[in-house]
């Protein structure tokens, strides 16, 4: 199962989600996280991540019309979706909920492999006075207990989940001081403006 496995978060795909979360700070927002096709000794590298919406989370339309999208972009590229990110409305909810869990099963279906990440509110708080390198998100694997299926958090300070450069947190603090999430382009944003890109190609440059 998924809790087998270990997970590896490029620097850019990380900051680009929690870059994703701030621009929206008063909303609960999500997002899918892209991988290689297989693993590789156990560890799913986790290339890149695509902002979906900060409004509407739920409807199950815009959702599905995405991941398609992102599916037909990436998959030409030898990647696919590999799991689901979620950031919660309220700063002390750092419970996966229904929303995050049904995607999470989604995905799960067609890759055994997936991870749900939930974005530690309190962890990238204290950020700026901990200098702490491990990820500001928590991660959420699937297991089987007694043939039923669960998501469980297994936290964000054990080796489950990696940063692949250790100066990620470090980046991420000077994008947040020059409010570099201003220019975070979601699906949301795309939807309603269809010259604004999803892909945010521009977003690092």
């Amino acid at each position: 199962m998924g809790g087998e496995l270990r997970y590896e978060i490029t620097q850019n795909a990380y900051i680009k989600l929690v870059l994703h979360a701030l621009k929206h700070k008063t909303s609960a927002v999500n997002g899918i996280l892209v991988s290689r096709v297989s693993p590789k000794n156990d560890v799913v590298e986790i290339i890149d991540s695509v902002p979906l919406f900060h409004s509407q989370l739920g409807l199950l339309p815009q959702l599905e019309i995405s991941l398609i999208l992102i599916e037909e972009h990436f998959v030409t590229k030898g990647l696919n979706i590999v799991g689901y990110f979620h950031a919660n409305e309220r700063f002390d909810d750092h419970e996966l909920g229904s929303l995050a869990k049904n995607v999470g099963d989604h995905i799960y279906r067609y890759l055994p492999q997936a991870a749900v990440l939930l974005l530690d509110n309190k962890k990238l708080g204290a950020l700026s006075k901990t200098k702490d390198r491990s990820p500001v998100v928590q991660v959420a694997f699937m297991f089987l207990i007694f043939a039923s299926r669960i998501w469980k958090l297994v936290g964000s300070d054990g080796n489950q989940l990696t940063i692949k450069e250790p100066s990620a947190n470090v980046v991420l603090l000077d994008h947040i001081s020059t409010e570099k999430w201003q220019d975070v382009v979601d699906f949301d944003d795309h939807l309603d403006d269809i010259s604004k890109d999803w892909l945010n190609p521009e977003l690092f440059k």
